[in-house]
């Protein structure tokens, strides 16, 4: 049974891969800042949280001690002081290499972002890009593979549901970059991504982009939430000017829904070229087809008919 030892490995994506692990019979760490926030992870067969401080590398060195594999997951949608992209995307993953090599670990599989790279609009991207480059530049005793993914849908996602939320609650939608591109991939296709490439020697010192079958604009994205939801707000569209004024009033509200840097990452279309990996053996479900499950659940009447059932009435 290999130790597989997951650093992010409680949030929404790394949750649906700590489930494919832990069905595939790996042993896995689950390395997580609160382990009382992680609860729904410490019933999973073979799965232990320890809570770890990630930026302390004596912390660190200690809980990857006797790993096979190391993942990483750890990713920020918004700079700050306390929690900056430069530290959580760039020196971490070069952090974690140089202990990977230090203690043996043979096997590094790194999350990064579609779009990554050092000329990209936005120091979200820019700091994606320089942390996956750190990791592939360790590949001399290190097997290392990133996955690259675009917008990841799925159930208790941030943002399939955050924009069904505005829906339900705008009758009018101010929306920043309409015209951004996205192809969306499942949540369940990344999480089978990562599995399937542990033990797949095709896959080292490589990096693979992740999308679904589909591309969309924002304002489809929008659109196809509200019609989902039997909701028909006016969504207006914003130019360049005022998307980044939008994002400049909403960074001073105290809880960040957009900043001026997610603006400029949409000013590159997070969409690919290159088909889905052929090493997976499968083409990765559309996002029509999951969507509604999850949104259409959210809503009072079908809460109060779910009670009714489980109360046999």
């Amino acid at each position: 049974m290999k130790q597989v030892c997951l650093l992010g490995g409680s949030g929404f994506v790394g949750s649906a891969i700590v489930r494919h692990l832990s069905l595939a019979g790996y042993a896995v760490k689950v390395l997580t800042r609160r382990r009382e926030a992680s609860k729904h992870l410490i019933l999973l067969p073979n799965v232990d949280v320890l809570e770890c401080d990630v930026m302390d590398d004596v912390a660190l060195a200690e809980a990857l001690k006797s790993s096979d594999v190391v993942i990483n997951l750890i990713g920020i949608l918004h700079n700050s002081k306390k929690a900056s992209f430069q530290a959580m995307h760039a020196e971490l993953p070069a952090r974690l290499a140089k202990l990977c090599n230090k203690l043996g670990v043979k096997r590094l599989v790194h999350m990064s972002a579609l779009q990554a790279s050092k000329d990209a609009p936005s120091y979200y991207l820019k700091s994606k890009a320089e942390g996956e480059l750190a990791v592939l530049r360790s590949n001399k005793n290190l097997d290392v593979t990133v996955f690259r993914p675009s917008i990841i849908f799925g159930r208790g996602d941030g943002f399939i549901n955050l924009f069904a939320s505005l829906v339900r609650l705008l009758p009018v939608i101010l929306l920043a970059k309409p015209n951004a591109k996205f192809q969306p991939i499942y949540v369940e296709d990344v999480a089978y991504a990562f599995v399937a490439s542990l033990d797949n020697v095709d896959t080292y010192g490589k990096a693979y982009d992740l999308a679904g079958p589909k591309v969309y604009t924002l304002r489809q994205l929008v659109t196809y939430v509200a019609d989902t939801l039997g909701k028909r707000p006016t969504i207006i569209g914003l130019n360049n000017m005022l998307s980044y004024l939008q994002a400049f009033a909403m960074e001073l509200l105290p809880v960040k829904l957009m900043t001026r840097d997610n603006v400029r990452s949409m000013e590159v279309d997070s969409v690919c070229v290159t088909s889905f990996p052929a090493f997976l053996g499968f083409h990765p479900v559309a996002l029509e087809t999951i969507v509604p499950d999850y949104l259409n659940e959210d809503n009072p009447r079908n809460a109060y008919n779910r009670f009714r059932a489980r109360a046999g009435r």
